[in-house]
């Protein structure tokens, strides 16, 4: 493939002058069997390129192992990119933010009580240079410079907001050089952060949603020759638990893109098409109040989750038209969805008291974090003896980042981090009654300082001003439902429990699990992990990617944190509720 070359009028591609039109497109957020489909919807949108971030946490989830295959086949989705015709930008972090949990940093990391992330501490250096060299090593084919699609890398992600030290780019700038990066580099930052942010030598390009001129001025401020380029053109939002489902108008967008484009400068959508935060991957932030970021990726984007154009796909096209060739014929159509229907969940099977077919206990004088018991995601369950019975005042330092408390199985209440909450009264029944408590990682911190986002019970636990000693913390990932001893209940058990219902489909089609009626928890389709539901919204659905389902029976569990629904059914439907927009 042609070369990208930085000149001071812009870029040029093979010695012709060229325009970076491209969308964010994290293959991580997508299932595999969809990258083809979104891919050629980016090229109809009229994008020569596509960005993708790369997640370290679930590339190498633990020092010693590392995965390029399944989901997380980066070869594969560079090769489908390829075939469509469409160049690409790497952002291979090592830090990404995404709203992704951790902003990608493994949490193995944290395992370090003192380690500083981002920085030149040996450790977090040494840990990075062996991530890229796995990495990037069989990536090298698909550089551009070797015949590959890969037309440009980045040197971390948006550090001037976080920091200012040259020598740490310089360090990550040399290690993807020595690991066979030979294609430009380039940084991104906000415009108020440019400076901080900049690695001399590197093309700083800059991010932003709005005030197009601004922003391309803040950048030809700081660096007077060489192209313009917005890395992330923020056209819609994320959302939050408990707040509202964030948009933004396709006019407005489109006005902005067309100021833009209008000053030679180059693009990247962010999002093109956000996808989903499946399983437990979802980031937060916390900016002095910890708030967690839903299971949809949405974004607002150009492509909705399931895939489908929405208005922006169309006034997206018609700026770019007026700027470069866009492909001729129609706007794709929405793919085919599940026929509405109701599904029973049959069975079920308490989580505490099964709780140790997904774990082995840790017995030790504290409760240990995530981190300590090698955990990434997921719950861990601690439980102590009280020593004495009657009224009773339980204290914990930090819980990161809710727990649900229960003595001698039976629920006594809820502590979340993100109201504050780290005190709770109830009565002991008796002396040597079980103290449990379910704490859910709800998302470790993607932005800012609050990165080294440690998970579990943190510091002392006091009941009525004693530092209670003796515990035993079980990891609970639940990255397999395998070991789950189903079985048909009249009533719901007490306490999080899974339940299991079967449905029959005649064969693949995208379909969207609302759970009307459920409080709190995790939902599986054939073993595929959804993501998280919660009732305060706004989400209100989750999104099932057609590949999940097959022809004949399939397989839907829940794990319910509170109350069952009381006809302990739920929904598949055609459409998605993400829950409504603010006024």
């Amino acid at each position: 493939m042609p070369l990208l070359q930085l000149d001071d009028g812009g870029f040029t591609l093979d010695g012709e002058p060229f325009r970076l039109l491209s969308g964010g497109l994290h293959y991580f957020r997508v299932h595999p069997g969809q990258w083809a489909d979104r891919l050629r919807k980016a090229r109809l949108m009229g994008l020569n390129t596509v960005e993708t971030y790369v997640p370290w946490n679930l590339h190498q989830p633990r020092p010693d192992s590392f995965s390029l295959d399944g989901g997380l086949d980066l070869p594969r989705f560079l090769d489908l990119a390829a075939a469509e015709g469409l160049y690409v930008l790497l952002r291979p972090g090592p830090y990404i933010c995404a709203e992704w949990e951790g902003g990608g940093l493994p949490s193995w990391l944290l395992a370090e009580p003192d380690i500083q992330l981002r920085s030149r501490d040996p450790r977090f250096l040494a840990a990075v240079d062996d991530y890229f060299d796995r990495l990037l090593t069989p990536l090298q084919p698909y550089l551009a410079s070797r015949g590959g699609p890969v037309l440009a890398v980045q040197v971390e992600n948006e550090y001037g907001a976080y920091g200012e030290d040259t020598e740490y780019l310089e360090h990550l700038a040399a290690s993807l050089r020595r690991c066979g990066v030979d294609v430009p580099l380039f940084t991104c930052d906000q415009p108020a952060d440019l400076e901080r942010g900049a690695l001399p030598g590197v093309l700083a390009t800059a991010n932003f949603g709005s005030r197009s001129g601004q922003g391309l001025a803040a950048l030809r401020s700081q660096q007077p020759k060489g192209p313009l380029m917005c890395t992330e053109f923020w056209i819609g939002w994320f959302d939050r638990w408990g707040a509202h489902h964030v948009v933004r108008e396709p006019e407005h967008a489109a006005r902005e893109l067309d100021e833009l484009l209008s000053a030679g400068a180059s693009v990247n959508f962010y999002m093109f098409h956000g996808g989903t935060n499946f399983g437990f991957t979802n980031g937060a932030n916390d900016k002095h109040t910890y708030r967690p970021t839903v299971t949809s990726y949405d974004y607002d984007a150009p492509l909705d989750e399931a895939g489908d154009p929405t208005g922006k796909f169309t006034a997206f096209r018609e700026v770019i038209a007026k700027y470069a060739p866009v492909p001729d014929g129609p706007v794709p159509p929405p793919g085919p969805k599940l026929a509405g229907r109701t599904v029973p969940l049959t069975e079920s099977a308490a989580l505490l008291p099964d709780a140790a077919a997904f774990g082995a206990a840790v017995e030790a004088h504290r409760p240990l974090t995530m981190e300590e018991l090698e955990q990434d995601f997921g719950f861990v369950l601690y439980e102590t003896a009280l020593p004495l019975k009657g009224p009773a005042l339980l204290e914990v330092e930090q819980v990161r980042d809710r727990a649900q408390v229960f003595v001698d199985g039976q629920p006594v209440g809820v502590l979340e981090r993100e109201n504050h909450e780290h005190a709770l009264a109830f009565t002991v029944p008796r002396a040597g009654s079980t103290l449990t408590v379910l704490v859910e990682n709800q998302g470790r911190v993607n932005y800012g300082q609050g990165i080294h986002d440690r998970k579990g019970l943190l510091g002392r636990v006091l009941l009525d001003g004693a530092e209670l000693a003796g515990w035993s913390s079980r990891p609970l990932p639940l990255s397999s439902l395998e070991h789950i001893a189903f079985a048909p209940l009249a009533a719901s058990p007490v306490g999080p429990a899974f339940h299991r219902g079967t449905f029959e489909v005649t064969g693949p089609a995208d379909a969207f699990l609302h759970l009307d009626g459920w409080t709190k928890g995790n939902a599986w389709v054939n073993g595929f992990a959804l993501g998280r539901y919660w009732s305060r919204g706004p989400q209100r659905s989750l999104y099932v990617p057609a590949p999940v389902l097959h022809a004949g029976t399939n397989e839907v569990v829940v794990l319910e944190l509170h109350a069952a629904h009381r006809a302990r059914t739920v929904e598949f439907r055609a459409t998605a509720d993400l829950g409504p927009t603010e006024e």
